[in-house]
């Protein structure tokens, strides 16, 4: 099929190969055209020109913040008058929101909760970054827990944080950092394929919980970490499925630390789960809670009785329904900067950013699959959050429960076979590694071709946008493209901007061209 050719071409030529068409109207002159927008996954088997270019993005993230040797700029910009007007414009709404709220105007609630969000979508676009608060106003304080170590747990010297995020210089010069893999605890005995020895025996509770979870022991780990070597410590880690399907991290770390206080600190992190208990269901099957509209909750099928709120549920609790801890394993090494070790430490931290988790796990034999079937089921029956709708299997109400919640059916990442339980981000970055976010690097890399083509008189201004609007494309649009005619055209200008860089790299006689491209 001639669509399978422009797909074979554009992949040839790292094009994507399934973008989304935007309408572009330019208000000056009136013109409407159609623009091929890249679809920008990071998985290899959905588009592996895309997937391609993340991965190089984050392994040129991953070596610009490991071994510098002087202290990234964190000085913050002034907000702009754009930002300030949008976040004046958004308090005001808010305001508005809550007195609804009050009034009992449900749906002049609801446009104001959407006009929220679509401020708050053009503040991320401007470039603001961090949590916006909620529109809602604040409700019942959350219940003071102990914050008493546990007794079980060894502990922790504990040094004042200073600001500085580069480590120690040694004598000669050397100024090494790390790379550090931890994992979590065992369930039971394996095989060499990942399976368990015993089904039967094996913990599939406490994995699909430690999965859950997992993100939130790394935090803690991360934290103990800075408290105890006294810097504020800065990491680049990806996470990744082991053969048995439970979660490990390996983290480039700036500067080094003693691999004796690595292991006290592991052995010592541990994340305390405060939630209702939720070991055994009381609701399954066809037996499930129902919306009550006079009583806004679900309510027991056979008395409507509502269920416990889960306000109630949390202070009732006394003990911590799960607690979280990495296993024995811990692997600490020191890397020179830039050494071969390190291209290579980097390759393998990246190595598997362009899979899903679910590519990942080997699931050749029916032994692996069964393994993967047993997880998947613990999963589906486990709390994600304190809104996840799998609580009403356990008589609890979760937050913001509405009648559109269906009860045990949560669409979180969590619960998901691709994921296997991992519901947060595959790569995690601290905000001082570099000084810079993913799109200042991509910035970069389109600055550095941009000189390079500036040096052999390739002028590539930058066009003015502040007249163009993009519009979705609306459905039964007789005037798009179809997807080939796009592909194609975006392969021609690959090709183009190919051509100029590679004469600019020629004229500036750089070894990155091969000898058939010098040919010719």
């Amino acid at each position: 099929m001639a669509l399978d050719v422009a797909k074979a071409a554009a992949e040839q030529h790292g094009v994507c190969v399934r973008p989304f068409t935007m309408e572009v109207e330019d208000r000056a002159s009136y013109e409407v055209r159609y623009v091929a927008v890249p679809c920008g996954s990071t998985v290899e088997s959905v588009c592996a020109p895309c997937a391609r270019k993340a991965k190089a993005l984050r392994m040129a993230q991953c070596r610009e913040g490991w071994h510098v040797a002087e202290e990234p700029d964190f000085t913050p910009r002034r907000p702009s008058q754009d930002e300030t007007e949008l976040m004046t414009f958004r308090a005001d709404l808010v305001k508005a929101y809550r007195d609804a709220v009050e009034a009992g105007e449900a749906g002049h609630a609801d446009e104001l909760r959407e006009e929220i969000h679509s401020v708050d979508a053009e503040l991320r676009q401007l470039g603001v970054r961090g949590r916006f608060p909620s529109p809602d106003a604040p409700g019942k304080r959350p219940v003071k827990r102990s914050t008493k170590r546990r007794q079980d747990a060894p502990n922790l010297p504990r040094r004042r944080v200073e600001k500085r995020t580069v480590g120690r210089e040694y004598a000669g010069g050397f100024r090494p950092s790390m790379f550090v893999t931890l994992t979590l605890d065992t369930y039971g005995r394996v095989r060499d394929d990942g399976t368990p020895v015993d089904p039967d025996t094996y913990d599939y509770r406490r994995a699909a919980r430690d999965a859950v979870h997992f993100a939130s022991l790394v935090d803690r780990w991360w934290q103990n970490l800075r408290r105890v070597v006294g810097w504020d410590v800065q990491y680049f880690a990806t996470v990744e499925p082991q053969r048995r399907a439970a979660p490990h991290l390996h983290a480039a770390v700036r500067g080094s630390i003693p691999h004796e206080t690595v292991r006290l600190v592991t052995a010592a992190t541990y994340h305390q789960v405060w939630w209702p208990a939720h070991d055994e269901r009381v609701y399954g099957g066809d037996h499930l809670p129902v919306w009550d509209a006079r009583a806004e909750a679900f309510v027991d099928p056979d008395t409507r009785e509502p269920l416990t709120a889960w306000v109630d549920a949390v202070e009732a609790v006394e003990e911590p329904a799960h607690v979280v801890t990495f296993g024995r394993q811990v692997h600490s090494k020191g890397i020179l900067g830039g050494s071969e070790e390190a291209g290579r430490h980097i390759g393998y931290l990246t190595k598997y950013l362009t899979k899903s988790i679910g590519e990942v796990v080997e699931q050749r034999t029916d032994r692996q699959r069964r393994h993967a079937d047993r997880l998947a089921d613990e999963l589906a029956v486990t709390p994600c959050s304190d809104r996840c709708p799998v609580w009403l299997l356990y008589g609890v109400q979760p937050r913001g429960a509405g009648s559109r919640t269906t009860p045990g059916h949560c669409k979180g990442r969590a619960h998901r076979r691709t994921t296997l339980g991992l519901p947060g981000r595959r790569v995690l970055v601290s905000r001082k590694w570099s000084g810079k976010t993913l799109a200042d690097h991509r910035a970069d890399r389109k600055r550095f071709v941009l000189e390079a083509l500036k040096a052999v008189g390739i002028e590539k201004p930058e066009p003015d946008t502040s007249e163009l609007v993009w519009h979705k494309v609306r459905p039964g649009d007789p005037n798009v493209p179809p997807r080939a005619h796009l592909l194609m055209h975006a392969i021609a200008q690959r090709v183009t901007w190919k051509a100029e860089y590679d004469r600019a790299l020629l004229a500036a006689g750089s070894p990155e061209l091969s000898a058939t491209q010098l040919a010719a």
